[in-house]
């Protein structure tokens, strides 16, 4: 018999322990393979070169964490079973198996309304049957079902594991030093009142960094100029592949990414065969197929790869007000005479986007508990005046345009 109790060595936490055989032989699972091919960011390494990290090395982290979540709760007298242990482990395992190549920048472009959440959940389905139903209480608690809410809130919420580990792994994979935030400490404060996660009162100021470090690192990370207008330029490549497929267009592709591209999935038709071709779907599906559109007769197609495999991106231009119809309008003209374009396709060279960002909401607030037992929104409980301004949506607004 194979040792299935392996030891991992991961750039940030140190050695992982694989906690059990099962959690093994999920990983060992082509499913969960998949990830090693998935960037966690996107197309962000074109802003930052070290962001090359996939899927699979969050997944990792993010189990490590758990482990150390179940221990601290059980040293405070939390009752956690062992099957509930092991379900934590199965989710924040899985939690992010349904995601496509480049993770959210194509998130909507192959299936049409279904998210990675719903994609996450059928995987698990098909997961639950090959190990003959081992995986059910995971999908109780990945669902959000499971009576005991904070088993629940450690997968999903606003301090929930996954993002304990995504701020440091970006972080550190960045260089960007501003997320780089205390996961350890945060575990270590956290307790459980009336089923309710929540943090001890002298961890506030690690919350707040917390919440801090998250807000700036979707301003100088994920919602990054070059960032926003390379994976729009992804996206609209995308979008035109699909629209010369419905034209019945010859268009090199696997046959995964073929599949795709010349049927219409939506959430009536994403079935367990749409789920197998999506399965065999990864970054590298994508790439090779921009590879080889380059040379595409199709000029829109042939153009936006060739911009995007050279790094020659559009020009973007960001401010807090909407742009002007009338400014949109001209730029549009400008370059549709410029390059020769149609009305119709100008609209991939030159186009606006709204993006938003909300570190904290007090909908499903994080709760710190004083010395008298007494539960506080971190909002209210912090003397930050930040931390208010946090809770405000902040929206921006994009154009782009060919340099």
């Amino acid at each position: 018999m194979p040792n299935k109790l392996k030891i991992l060595n991961d750039p940030i936490y140190g050695f992982i322990q694989i906690p059990n055989s099962l959690v093994f032989d999920i990983m060992e699972d082509p499913y969960f393979q998949r990830l090693r091919r998935i960037a966690q960011m996107g197309l962000s390494s074109l802003v930052y070169p070290g962001a090359i990290h996939t899927r699979f090395h969050h997944a990792l982290g993010c189990i490590y964490l758990m482990q150390k979540a179940v221990r601290v709760l059980r040293f405070k007298q939390i009752d956690i079973s062992e099957e509930e242990e092991n379900a934590l482990y199965i989710t924040i395992l899985l939690h992010d198996i349904g995601h496509g190549p480049f993770s959210h920048a194509l998130e909507h472009s192959l299936v049409n309304g279904v998210s990675h959440e719903e994609i996450s959940l059928q995987f698990m389905h098909k997961l639950n049957k090959k190990f003959d139903g081992k995986l059910s209480l995971a999908i109780e608690i990945f669902e959000g079902k499971y009576p005991r809410k904070f088993l629940c809130q450690l997968i999903s919420s606003q301090l929930d594991i996954d993002r304990l580990d995504y701020l440091k792994r970006d972080s550190f994979y960045t260089g960007v030093t501003e997320g780089n935030i205390s996961s350890d400490r945060l575990i270590v404060m956290m307790d459980v009142t009336n089923d309710e996660l929540v943090i001890e009162q002298k961890g506030i100021y690690s919350v707040e960094k917390f919440l801090i470090a998250r807000r700036l690192m979707y301003w100088q990370v994920y919602l990054h100029k070059t960032s926003l207008v390379a994976e729009n330029m992804l996206v609209n490549v995308l979008k035109r592949a699909k629209e010369l497929a419905e034209n019945c267009v010859d268009l090199f592709a696997s046959n995964a990414f073929a599949y795709f591209l010349y049927n219409k999935i939506d959430k009536d038709n994403f079935n367990e065969n749409t789920l197998e071709m999506f399965s065999k779907l990864d970054d590298y599906d994508i790439l090779l197929s921009i590879k080889e559109w380059v040379h595409h007769e199709d000029k829109v197609l042939s153009t936006l790869s060739k911009m995007i495999v050279e790094r020659k991106l559009l020009k973007v231009e960001m401010q807090s007000e909407r742009f002007s119809e009338a400014y949109v309008a001209k730029k549009m003209q400008k370059f549709q005479e410029k390059l020769q374009l149609t009305e119709s396709e100008i609209s991939y060279f030159v186009f606006t986007h709204e993006i938003k960002n909300q570190a904290y909401t007090s909908e499903k607030p994080i709760f710190i508990i004083n010395k008298k037992g007494k539960l506080n929104d971190i909002a209210k409980a912090s003397d930050q005046l930040n931390l208010q301004a946090l809770t405000k949506p902040v929206i921006k607004h994009i154009i782009c345009y060919p340099k």
